[in-house]
């Protein structure tokens, strides 16, 4: 029975251990861009910042109600000889006070209204611009995790070049102590060798910086290697009749907070037209106000007051008119941004359409140089060819390899683009 139970035991126990232990997984696009969100980010702070701008509308709010406070105050008035007092305006010797004030404007101006108009407009900037900077990360991000990607491939590449030059050079030192061959060849081939394992440390330097790069997005351990899931193989999508509708670059988020600030700036305007404005306000006010401290001796008060502008140097009207101005800055922001941004959509549209069809000439690119260098070798084995076409054969190879992967990314990067370009 106790064997059974500790059968059970070691049972559960091994279970457990294959619980806790996950698989490891590749990281996708999503995944990098989810990390990247949850590490402290310029998209953190555009979230405190409409934390910010929530408590600035709620101060705008509390305007609108009535402010209560109470003050207590003891006056002694000293006496003169003759019997007078020192301050003639005081009612006595002691006075004592003690009540509760409670003060609210009435808004006759617009100067409220206009105060939290200004807040609601900061709330909205703060808003578009967490959408800004959720979309920038997004979009940078992608660009590292499709140069790192890129840099594998490249590296793959070199590799894959490097271990063929070295195969020929074997060949070549073979035909050549057999005197098939003249010592020429060797130098080519070994010259081959020397220029692709430099070009293989090249892409091994680049693939760790590209691994440094997309790494900082989350973590201090940037040298741990990252395994990100390779979307090269996958096929590629027909290229859709109308990539994107036309006019879709009115939506980018950049617009918007342009309109956020025009209404700000409008808000502005009429906070300082209100300067203009009879203001009216109304204070109540119960207690003592007494000679004795008496309860007895209690009352109210109700003060109203209406302030009324007359001169100001036309201070007020140069602050409206500045805050105009600056609402016409937006306005002139906002005809530049359109016609960047249709700029800025029209190249991304070009440079899909164009880079489209790259990948299938580049395809074919890499299937023509690796018949090449095929038929090279078969015609340098039977003495028709010489070292130096196999040479260049394996340098076009490597090359139409590297410029299908790059015209691969370039394609990922231009569909990533066209989603800033189109406002989504």
């Amino acid at each position: 029975m106790q064997s059974w139970i500790v059968a059970g035991s070691l049972l559960l126990f091994l279970t457990d251990i294959s619980l806790c232990q996950t698989p490891s997984t590749r990281l996708t696009l999503q995944d990098c861009i989810r990390l990247a969100q949850t590490a402290p980010s310029s998209v953190r702070l555009a979230r405190q910042q409409i934390d910010i701008a929530e408590h600035g509308i709620r101060q705008a709010r509390a305007n609108f109600l009535p402010q209560i406070s109470i003050a207590n105050t003891f006056t002694y008035n000293s006496l003169l000889p003759g019997g007078n007092f020192s301050f003639v305006s005081l009612n006595g010797l002691r006075e004592y006070y003690s009540a509760a004030t409670s003060t609210v404007e009435l808004d006759t101006s617009g100067r409220l209204r206009a105060i939290l108009g200004r807040a609601r407009a900061d709330r909205d900037v703060a808003r578009a611009d967490l959408i800004l900077n959720q979309r920038d990360l997004r979009r940078t991000v992608a660009a590292s995790y499709y140069r790192l990607l890129l840099a594998h491939r490249i590296v793959d590449v070199a590799k894959r070049a490097l271990d063929e030059a070295i195969s020929f050079e074997s060949r070549a030192r073979i035909l050549f102590e057999s005197g098939e061959t003249a010592q020429a060849d060797v130098v080519k081939a070994s010259a081959q060798v020397a220029f692709l394992r430099e070009a293989a440390q090249a892409a091994e330097l680049e693939s760790r910086l590209a691994n440094h790069d997309l790494a900082s997005f989350w973590t201090t351990d940037v040298a741990a290697p990252l395994t990100i899931e390779d979307v090269l193989d996958e096929p590629i999508p027909p290229l859709p009749a109308e990539i994107s509708p036309a006019g879709s670059y009115l939506k980018r988020v950049e617009l918007q907070i342009l309109g956020a600030q025009l209404r700000g700036f409008q808000a502005d305007a009429r906070r300082f037209r209100a300067d203009l404005l009879p203001q009216l306000g109304v204070t109540y006010q119960y207690g003592v106000d007494s000679l004795q401290l008496q309860w007895r001796d209690r009352g109210s008060a109700v003060f109203a007051h209406l302030n009324i502008p007359v001169f100001d140097w036309f201070k007020a009207r140069s602050a409206i008119r500045q805050a105009q101005i600056q609402g016409q800055q937006v306005g002139t922001n906002r005809d530049i941004f359109q016609r960047r941004f249709s700029k800025e959509y029209q190249d991304v549209v070009a440079r899909i359409q164009i880079v489209y069809s790259q990948i299938a000439q580049t395809g074919e690119q890499v299937r023509l140089s690796e018949d090449n260098l095929r038929l090279t070798r078969v015609r340098y084995e039977g003495g028709e060819g010489s070292a130096l076409d196999v040479v260049t054969a394996q340098s076009q190879l490597a090359q139409a390899r590297a410029n299908y992967y790059n015209a691969r990314i370039g394609y990922l990067n231009a569909q990533a683009d066209l989603e800033v370009v189109s406002g989504r």
